[in-house]
């Protein structure tokens, strides 16, 4: 304690500032001056030590007086406790005078002890405490102490910690010191709060200090503007005064412009574009070009980003505008006068569909939901199985304050239109029901498993794509029976997947593994029914070093030793969609590449696995093919925030080459399909997803097997994307 008497006139407490403890309030009265030359008074402030520059009360602080001759505490006249106000000012009223210990503590404080201070009759102490914090009482407790400050207090001495200033006047010459103070008040509602009917329509100040153009606070909002807020981006109620304040709406525009330039394999047929030329392979060089134009419609009532909406609306059609030109007939259709040149167009609904909260199941947000209506899905981190926008109904939400997340769902396909690959209105003979489970820091913080089963029932049919070429059944083996009909055929087939994705430690990790098992009702290659037992097996490791990432991973598929021994040991997905290997900068996964001298492909495109199946959407999958073996490496480089870089090299091998060979009537065809390397550049201008650029180029330099299927030719492709979103 370092007390400092000071002669200055004392600062008075007002009315306004300061109140004597009390529980109803009196009418202020002034002292009587004969009580005034008989009594005492104490008042004062109480602040907070650790701001020397600032002034900050100690509000709540308790005031406590202990009279030395009687040992016993004072008592007001109302018997109450005294207590600091919001501005940590105290008063003590009236007092007799005599000898007291004041002792002043506060919740968060070292208590204030002053062992005796000296109340004189007609006489205010007004005092200013500064009270020390506990945490800083226990640091300078630890402090040794000097030499020169003589032996430690003995352990009966009171702990006190703070200083103080005293300033003494007298009582009755302050007329305005009265002896009931009204207590403290809230001011009138009013006087504080602003009632606003729409508290999303709030007028935001002109705000431009500076002249250059640039991003600006307050900037005022535009129904053109997606980045700034936006009443058509789900910035605001869409129409509060009829929906009210938790209904937006959020429109979401995306035009794509796709170019592939690329050579693939490419028969002459039989009526060359060229006559006169004899050799089998003709000229594989083709142009595509699709531009898409989707629009998203999404109505939701909901209350703020991290709580699950309680009902939505969604509604998205998209619309293909596409151009293939290639350099030999029979290509873009089987009707060689249709010429080598194809445009087409086609408006698709691709989301449509209602969904509702169903219930909450803890205050952490953890939920349950139903979803129903033509919507995307995709069952695993990768699309290994199965990616589409389907009609269906899904169930979905989480647990375990979003730790575990769950979905079940059953999917009836629409046909998709052969050029787009957009949704028809017809309805598909095919159904596909699934549950998965997501677990977060599954063993390890950081890595995410998953558990997943799906059931594919695709009853085929008899179905030619738009383009008038047979794609179910496959027109592959035998399809034909007895020469009289088409034999068509169904498969029931399930798959039980785990696979994992994240990181441990600084090694990022992605794992996955299926099993797939049914039956065929009739194999056109196996020109039989066949039992499916097939399995596919993924993996990639990461490593993020400034600016680069180095990636490893590896991919495959089973293949079938016996293609007619009633066994189908080649592994297919559903409708698979890999981001993996490179994805759109490798050359095997992107493009599509038939399989010359039959009606089928030897890929499809956006797929890894060498199915023999017509095609990805319309075909039917098939569990008699080679299977696959890649081996991947590659390199992600951040350039700049704006600009990415990709390189990749995959080199490839078939597992088994039988049902080639017993498909083509070629023996000896060799395992190694080749290298395929590929190079592209993502650019963002404005730093987000409204603008991208996309351009690459990707080659597959053929190896001995794909070689026997076909030559030794370089395939290439020159790609580029531009993407603008809304």
């Amino acid at each position: 304690m370092v007390p400092q008497a000071a002669p200055q006139q004392p600062p008075q407490p007002t009315a306004s500032s300061t109140q004597q403890s009390q529980r109803t309030p009196a009418a202020q009265l002034r002292i009587p001056r004969q009580q005034a030359l008989t009594t005492s008074a104490l008042d004062g402030v109480v602040r907070d030590a650790g701001f020397p520059s600032l002034t900050v009360p100690v509000p709540g602080a308790r005031i406590q007086l202990r009279d030395l001759q009687t040992g016993l505490p004072y008592q007001t006249a109302h018997d109450e406790p005294t207590f600091t106000t919001a501005e940590g000012v105290f008063r003590v009223f009236p007092v007799p005078p005599g000898r007291y210990e004041l002792r002043v503590d506060a919740p968060d404080y070292a208590p204030f002890v002053l062992q005796e201070i000296t109340l004189h009759a007609n006489e205010v102490l007004s005092l200013e405490i500064s009270m020390v914090t506990v945490a800083a009482a226990m640091a300078r407790s630890r402090l040794p102490r000097l030499p020169e400050l003589g032996p430690a207090l003995s352990a009966e001495s009171p702990a006190s910690l703070g200083t103080y200033r005293e300033f003494r006047h007298r009582l009755d010459a302050d007329p305005s010191y009265i002896e009931n103070l009204t207590p403290d008040s809230l001011p009138p509602v009013a006087d504080v709060y602003n009632s606003l009917p729409d508290r999303w329509a709030l007028d935001q100040p002109d705000y431009r200090r500076y002249p250059q153009k640039g991003e600006y606070a307050y900037t005022k909002p535009h129904w053109y503007d997606p980045f700034n807020t936006n009443r058509f981006k789900g910035d605001e109620p869409i129409w509060p005064e009829l929906f009210g304040q938790q209904v937006f709406l959020n429109v979401t525009g995306v035009a794509e412009t796709f170019f592939d330039g690329r050579r693939v394999p490419s028969p002459s047929d039989v009526s060359a574009a060229r006559p006169g030329s004899s050799a089998f392979f003709g000229r594989g060089e083709q142009a595509f070009v699709d531009q898409t134009i989707r629009v998203s419609f999404d109505l939701f009532h909901g209350d703020a980003s991290f709580k699950p909406i309680d009902w939505r609306i969604r509604i998205t059609p998209e619309l293909s505008l596409n151009d293939l030109d290639v350099r030999e007939l029979g290509i873009v259709s089987p009707d060689v006068r249709k010429g080598t040149n194809r445009f087409d167009d086609h408006l698709g609904l691709q989301e449509a569909f209602v969904e509702i909260k169903i219930h909450d199941l803890s205050p952490n947000y953890d939920f349950v939901s139903a979803r129903g209506g033509i919507q995307q899905f995709n069952a695993d981190f990768r699309g290994f199985v199965f990616v589409d926008e389907q009609p269906g109904l899904r169930i979905f939400g989480d647990l375990n304050s979003d730790r575990i997340e769950y979905n079940a769902a059953y999917f009836n396909f629409l046909e998709k239109n052969t050029n787009s690959g957009l949704n028809t209105f017809h309805k598909r003979n095919q159904q596909v029901t699934l549950g998965n489970v997501y677990i977060q820091d599954f063993f390890f913080p950081g890595y995410t498993a998953e558990f997943v089963g799906l059931w594919n029932k695709d009853d085929g049919g008899l179905h030619y794509d738009d383009n008038g070429f047979l794609v179910r059944p496959a027109p592959v083996g035998t399809v034909i029976d007895q020469g009289v009909d088409v034999v068509l055929h169904s498969l029931s087939v399930g798959y039980f997947g785990f696979l994992g994705n994240g990181h441990i430690g600084r090694l990022n990790l992605t794992n996955a593994f299926y099993e797939a098992a049914g039956k065929d009702t009739f194999n056109p290659i196996a020109g039989r029914k066949v039992t499916v037992n097939a399995q596919m097996a993924a993996a990639e490791l990461s490593y993020d070093h400034d600016w680069i990432r180095y990636r490893v991973s590896t991919f495959y598929t089973s293949g079938d030793a016996n293609p007619r021994d009633g066994r189908a040991n080649g592994f297919d997905s559903i409708v698979d969609l890999p981001n993996f290997a490179g994805g759109l900068f490798s050359f095997w996964n992107r493009e599509a590449i038939r399989l010359t001298g039959s009606g089928v492909s030897l890929t499809t495109d956006g797929s890894l696995i060498p199915s023999l199946r017509s095609t990805k959407e319309e075909g039917q999958s098939n569990y008699v093919n080679p299977g696959i073996f890649l081996a991947n490496a590659g390199l992600d480089f951040d350039i700049t925030p704006k600009l990415k870089g990709f390189a990749n090299f995959n080199y490839l091998r078939f597992m088994r080459t039988e049902s080639l060979e017993f498909i083509l009537q070629q023996g000896n065809i060799h395992h190694p399909i080749g290298e395929d390397l590929g190079i592209g550049l993502e650019y963002r201008p404005p730093l987000s997803e409204n603008i991208v650029l996309i351009g690459g180029a990707s080659m597959l330099q053929p190896g001995q097997g794909f070689t026997d299927l076909y030559s030794s030719r370089t395939l290439f492709s020159l790609f580029g994307s531009v993407k603008f979103m809304f």
